[in-house]
């Protein structure tokens, strides 16, 4: 009798053992138009239960065996829906189609990705190439970097200025990677452009708080941009033509299924109008920038693939041969990519980055060019693995060579000016990492990791040990390869996540960063001759604790979000220039122009969004503040950053007006930044000296603008579609204020006059858009 108890037992054990087997199912989800991975694509299983595509398209999800529905989702393609009965793990490769398009009838899909509910992850904004298509821009050129400064939290650094400001944090805080290269400036022509040509662009992601452990290196945000991988199934040609630029992208299969090139290029040609002048001072004078987007990937086998990236940039602005300037970037990016297995997947890269400038002066007695430059060698090595369908594992290892040129300048044998070169500057940047995204429950998610990086300073060169006026006390030499100092810090990261119900959730993240390359300026806008300065046995690297909490809530349906986020963060080991500074100074000791103090930030950002729908768009707004606190400025008080601004508003609007117009609008306005403006003056031998109290003490003008934009389709058939867009910048001509500069009164000298410049009233532009 026991026997038999003891066997029915074990056979009830084995059964439900069974019923409970869990199998993986993995693959790789691509567009079928254009073979190309999808980022970011969904799979979910009947049931409850799901997960998403990573960078390269690859998914794994474990579940119990039995009967199943999978429905693959990813915006702008069809849903895919497949039934089958699991009893072993099983890979599933499927390919989306595109959305059929019906000339009869209009159908918009969001102007953004729809965010997540249950996912820890805070502060990420997502953008593709089609919703950035619609938005107003400057001269009618798609620009990625401009329609990501309409959102909360991301401010614009003005016209006329490169880079932005992201949670209060300054220009160089921001990591931006283009196929996982570092682009150390993004800017075209001074800022009205960027480097990026939406035509490349397959997918963006903004972390502007909360970074995953496998992102470094900079403390406000991270711009992860993707570029296209090529289409594998057919060859196609686009292109626009604008008022000032135009730009051609061609791609199609090496051999079709197995293997695709891109390669996209984009001009201005305003320079060609200078020389319609007859005027000599001004048809020699040079204004132009050019970029080239080019990829290759090939599949080796069902487990591997192969990717070659590049980009090459450059800008020249001249004045005739009294004065040049132009800087430029160039990157590039191996990686392959390997599937271990259902559960394990792989990326290593091999990853080159180069920036650099040069200004010609040719004046009188100076004739000298001065050429400035930092590049990159790097490796990363990262895995994922996906042990269970409660966690998702990236882990890995980063490892950079920096090479600085701080200036070298050369001259000719009748100029004034004496050849010299600053030496130039090396270090070693390491870090490995861990995280894990784990779904405690259906409604408790979090994501915890650790990143534990390494800064070391290495020779060839002097180094100084200096006082707190400034001074030089010693300088010590370094040979080649020698270690001058290392940094080591623990970046600890946490988000976590709470579903209150099906349409809402609060969320809460911290997260520490660290960075060890600064850039150097004492002037009221950004240029391109900014310098770039690594951490040194002096300069220590910045450090950055944010912690952010978030309300989330979808409203009618899904139609409508609603998003809530404040942060408040904490800074140590910031950088700003003494009273007086001349960072430009021909000398290796950047140091003893340079203050280091903390700094504060904290605000709170609103986003509310209309996804779907003939009219969409969204209204952003920021509360912020940004302060530092830097012994020797501003009588030590705690004073405004140059990148403070209490309120950021952004309203896009878009409306689908028919099957061939779209109509687009956007108003913005800012509070005026903070600066540095003379409280007095005073007269030494009938010259006017100003001088100067408090650090950023006064404000710019508020800015505020509108742009209109509509974009007409022409034709659209399988083969060819083309469209006209029209935009109008500044529609109602506001003067906002690039500088101010004052001057004593011509009638009065001892009363002082301040004189506002602005870069342009409204500009319109018209450009045609094609593709076959």
């Amino acid at each position: 009798m026991k026997s038999k108890l003891l066997l029915i037992a074990v056979s009830l054990m084995a059964l439900q053992a069974t019923a409970q087997q869990k199998h993986t199912i993995s693959g790789t989800i691509k567009s079928k138009a254009k073979g190309e991975t999808l980022i970011g694509a969904t799979v979910r299983v009947s049931g409850g239960g799901g997960t998403t595509t990573n960078e390269y398209g690859f998914y794994s999800i474990t579940i119990t065996d039995g009967k199943h529905k999978l429905e693959f989702t990813s915006m702008g393609l069809q849903t895919n829906s497949l039934e089958f009965t699991l009893r072993k793990d099983t890979t599933i490769n499927i390919s989306l189609e595109d959305e059929s398009v019906s000339l009869g009838a209009v159908t918009v899909t969001g102007t953004s990705t729809k965010r997540s509910l249950a996912a820890p992850q805070m502060g990420l904004e997502k953008l593709t190439a089609k919703e950035m298509k619609n938005v107003p821009v400057l001269l009618g050129e798609r620009d990625a970097i401009k329609v990501i400064q309409l959102l909360p939290g991301i401010k614009s650094a003005g016209d006329g200025n490169a880079g932005m400001y992201v949670r209060g944090g300054a220009a160089d805080q921001n990591l931006i990677l283009l196929d996982e290269a570092p682009v150390y400036n993004a800017s075209h022509l001074l800022g009205f452009f960027s480097t990026f040509n939406s035509d490349a662009i397959k997918d963006i992601a903004v972390y502007k708080g909360g970074m995953p452990a496998q992102y470094g290196g900079r403390l406000s945000s991270v711009l992860d941009i993707k570029m296209n991988d090529g289409n594998n199934q057919d060859f196609g040609v686009s292109g626009g033509i604008g008022l000032i630029s135009a730009k051609l992208n061609v791609e199609g299969p090496i051999q079709k299924d197995k293997s695709s090139f891109l390669v996209t290029g984009r001009r201005t040609y305003a320079d060609v109008f200078l020389k319609l002048s007859n005027d000599s001072s001004i048809n020699n004078n040079k204004l132009y920038f050019y970029d080239i987007n080019a990829k290759l990937n090939y599949e080796l086998g069902d487990k591997d693939k192969l990717y070659l990236s590049g980009y090459f940039g450059k800008d020249k602005l001249g004045v005739g041969d009294l004065f040049g300037l132009s800087w430029g970037n160039t990157t590039g990016t191996l990686r392959w990519n390997h599937i271990f297995s259902n559960k394990l997947f792989s990326n290593t890269s091999l990853i080159y980055s180069n920036y650099d400038y040069t200004v010609s002066i040719n004046s009188g007695s100076v004739n000298a060019d001065i050429y400035s430059k930092i590049r990159d060698y790097n490796l990363k090595q990262e895995f994922q693995w996906y042990p269970s369908s409660s966690h998702n594992i990236r882990f890995g290892f980063n490892s950079i060579y920096h090479t600085i040129t701080p200036g070298q300048v050369t001259t000719s044998e009748t100029s004034q000016i004496n050849a010299r070169s600053l030496e130039d500057r090396y270090s070693w940047e390491n870090a490995v990492y861990a995280t894990d995204s784990w779904k405690m429950s259906e409604a408790l998610s979090m994501t915890y990791g650790l990143r534990v990086s390494s800064f070391s300073v290495l020779g060839k060169g002097d180094f100084f040990n200096i006082d707190q006026d400034g001074k030089i006390l010693d300088t010590l030499h370094y040979k080649k390869g020698d270690f001058v100092k290392t940094y080591v810090n623990l970046e600890p990261r946490l988000a976590i996540s709470y579903k209150l119900n099906a349409t809402s959730s609060v969320k809460g993240s911290y997260v520490r960063n660290t960075q060890n390359l600064h850039l150097i300026s004492n002037s009221t806008t950004s240029s391109p001759t900014d310098k770039w300065v690594a951490s040194t046995n002096i300069i220590k690297p910045e450090i950055s604790d944010q912690f952010s909490v978030g309300y989330y809530k979808d409203l009618f349906g899904g139609d409508y979000e609603l998003t809530v986020e404040t942060y408040y963060k904490s800074l140590q080991n910031q950088i700003d220039y003494r009273d007086g500074a001349n960072v430009n100074s021909v000398s290796n000791a950047i140091e003893s122009e340079l203050l280091f103090g903390k700094g504060r930030a904290y605000g709170i950002e609103w986003l509310f969004k209309k996804r779907v729908g003939k009219f969409n768009g969204w209204v952003s707004y920021t509360l912020s503040k940004t302060e530092r606190k830097i012994d020797g400025i501003n009588n030590n008080e705690w004073y405004n950053a140059r990148q403070d601004r209490t309120h950021d508003i952004a309203i896009v609007a878009i409306y689908q007006l028919s099957p061939k117009w779209t109509l687009s609008a956007n108003w913005i306005y800012y509070t005026g930044d903070a600066v540095t403006y003379p409280s007095g003056k005073y007269n030494v031998d009938g010259q006017t000296v100003y001088y100067y109290t408090g650090r950023n003490a006064y404000r710019m003008p508020n800015y505020h603008r509108l742009d209109l934009g509509a974009t007409l389709q022409l034709k659209k058939r399988k083969r060819w579609s083309s469209e006209l867009a029209f935009s109008l910048y500044n529609a109602y001509g506001r003067e906002n204020a690039y500088t101010i500069t004052f001057e004593d009164s011509k009638d009065d000298p001892t009363k002082t006059v301040a004189k506002q410049t602005a870069l342009f009233k409204f500009i319109p532009s018209i450009s045609y858009n094609f593709k076959f």
